[in-house]
């Protein structure tokens, strides 16, 4: 019997060091590979989520492949202490427990890095088990990548609408257009249906998703500073917004 529970304690370590090793290795990796496929898209296409089945729309393109602004009105939108914390915002943290003590709903405290990690490394279901792995490859995309990077790869990654993952594939869906021509508006409808994207269509005329729009654009000119992946200069253009459609 001792034998047997040495044997087990063994390979538990082994599996273990092996698991830190490899994701560390991985995550390494993916610090310059462009990511063309994530546990996201996979578990979207597998599950039950999407009512009618729809085809995968991803393209990766770099940062300066993207709109100068559309970096900043995620980070106002999402995660306004990107830049000053370490992967956990645990301002948010706190005051989303207090809420949820408190009996009121409370809005999500996840960090860009933190859905980063999420979307390209973890399932997407919620539950205590998957938030280890989480919490582990946050901390080591902050360690090994830079801010640029992270904001690059979820950009890249997240999910914008029923089966359009990354800015590309959301801007020539609803825009027709490539990422890095669409408008501060269009930066600020993207940004506005991140809470859930398979609710909120990205060109409603009305209701929520133009309300979270509107604010994201008086967030990006208080934000007005460069947050590294994109130059700003503070102004946010009063452009034509000639978006239409049905919901």
């Amino acid at each position: 019997m001792k034998n047997q529970v040495r044997t087990f304690f063994l390979f538990l370590g082994r599996f273990s060091l092996f698991s830190v090793c490899f994701s560390v290795l991985l995550v390494i990796a993916l610090k310059w590979l462009p990511i063309g496929w994530t546990p996201l898209m996979f578990f979207r296409e597998m599950g039950n989520d999407i009512p009618e089945k729809t085809p995968i729309r991803h393209e990766w393109v770099s940062a300066d492949e993207m709109a100068p602004n559309l970096g900043l009105a995620v980070v106002c939108m999402e995660d306004q202490r990107f830049l000053t914390h370490h992967g956990f915002d645990w301002q948010s943290i706190e005051e989303a427990y207090e809420k949820s003590e408190s009996g009121k709903k409370s809005g999500g405290a996840s960090s860009i890095s933190q859905q980063t990690a999420k979307n390209v490394f973890c399932w997407p279901t919620s539950s205590w088990i998957r938030k280890i792995p989480e919490t582990g490859f946050t901390f080591l995309i902050e360690t090994f990548w830079t801010k640029d990077r992270i904001l690059e790869v979820y950009l890249n990654s997240v999910e914008f609408g029923p089966g359009i993952y990354g800015a590309q594939a959301a801007s020539t869906y609803f825009f027709e257009k490539d990422a890095k021509d669409i408008s501060n508006q269009q930066c600020a409808r993207l940004a506005a249906v991140l809470p859930n994207p398979l609710e909120y269509n990205v060109n409603a005329t009305s209701g929520r998703v133009v309300t979270r729009k509107n604010h994201a654009l008086q967030q990006m000119a208080n934000y007005g500073y460069d947050i590294q992946l994109t130059r700003i200069n503070g102004d946010v253009e009063e452009e034509d917004d000639t978006s239409t459609d049905t919901k």
